[in-house]
């Protein structure tokens, strides 16, 4: 018969002391509600019979109010708007918090329209949470919110380290490596290996690229991996690049997706190559690419696992917004999701 977990293993998944945990349970001094509520959080994950007790405490006070911001990029992709929903969702279900949910989208990457829309919620948030490319004009904007109180939560892919209050998303080089493994595995014979990353300043794609060619350097050095080529994360850019790499190298063995615009290489393959020909690899599971692995075009799809992403982000979220925005989270790293076609 399995053990019920312990105070200790309840304030380590609370990310709080022991004695915290202690004072809480047997009030024996004023807890923050955002600590109150991280604990509540994980005993409800563990199944700690103090979830119950806590539950009926905070039903009996006041909700607290909390304004979460959250900026996301390409609102009219799928998966953007998956993890929109899935933050709705997640924050209407905050145990003794009446949350207030912005979510605002950003048209490009540009850094000067990312900033201005950060700072832009500075009046209307009380922490917040984004999608950015790295670069000095976004982390000023980051340093002129934390100057506020305001913290902000990197997702996905990091950005204003040292500044940002902390990172939520998958260890980007182990999903590089990842993907190089199943490319390694899949691919017939020697021959070459085309990358594609959103951008030029997204840390994350940074780091997919650096696992990506470590692995294949170490483990498939007879897979030659082109210059890493952006595709600004959209279907037509990608779908004209791929159809000129498949006609220009007959001996193309894989291709990796590091971030969006996967749909356009589904369909250059589709008329160009016959399905299982080239690996292809993408990022996070849509009705495109679960179609893709179904068919046969797709090999792998790495995902984001969204309920934890966005459980895991409100709770930091909550805490620094209780701390007058006093992040020091570090990183979060989520368990990486993989698809393949008989796992649909």
């Amino acid at each position: 018969m399995a053990r019920r977990p312990g105070m200790a293993a309840l304030a380590a998944a609370a990310g709080v002391s022991v004695a915290t945990v202690d004072r809480l349970l047997n009030g024996r001094e004023q807890v923050s509600q955002a600590t109150r509520t991280a604990v509540l959080e994980a005993a409800l994950r563990l199944g700690h019979p103090a979830a119950a007790r806590l539950t009926g405490d905070m039903a009996a006070k006041p909700a607290t109010m909390v304004r979460f911001g959250v900026l996301l990029h390409k609102q009219g992709q799928e998966f953007y708007q998956n993890l929109a929903r899935e933050m709705r969702g997640a924050v209407a279900q905050l145990p003794g918090v009446r949350g207030q949910l912005e979510i605002d989208f950003a048209a490009s990457q540009a850094p000067s329209e990312v900033a201005s829309l950060l700072r832009g919620m500075a009046g209307r948030c009380d922490v917040i949470a984004a999608t950015a490319v790295n670069h000095p004009e976004i982390t000023a904007a980051v340093e002129g919110l934390k100057a506020q109180g305001i913290a902000v939560f990197s997702l996905l892919s990091d950005f204003a380290q040292g500044v940002r209050a902390g990172y939520v998303g998958l260890n980007n080089l182990k999903v590089g490596r990842t993907a190089a493994w199943i490319i390694s595995l899949s691919a017939k014979g020697s021959g070459k290996v085309a990358l594609f990353v959103g951008g030029a300043r997204w840390h994350g794609h940074d780091l997919r690229e650096t696992g990506f060619r470590a692995y294949l350097r170490e483990e498939r050095p007879d897979l030659e991996v082109l210059e890493s080529i952006v595709n600004l994360e959209t279907r037509q850019l990608t779908y004209e690049t791929t159809l000129n790499l498949l006609n220009r190298h007959d001996d193309l063995r894989g291709i990796f997706v590091a971030g969006g615009g996967m749909e356009g290489a589904i369909a250059a393959l589709q008329q160009a190559r016959r399905p299982g020909e080239v690996a292809l690899v993408v990022n996070e599971l849509t009705a495109e690419s679960r179609a893709g692995l179904a068919q046969g075009w797709v090999t792998l799809v790495d995902a984001t696992p969204l309920p934890d992403l966005c459980r895991e982000v409100l709770a930091l979220m909550l805490r620094a917004a209780g701390q007058g925005g006093i992040g020091g989270a570090g990183q979060v790293f989520l368990p990486i999701e993989l698809h393949v076609a008989e796992s649909l």
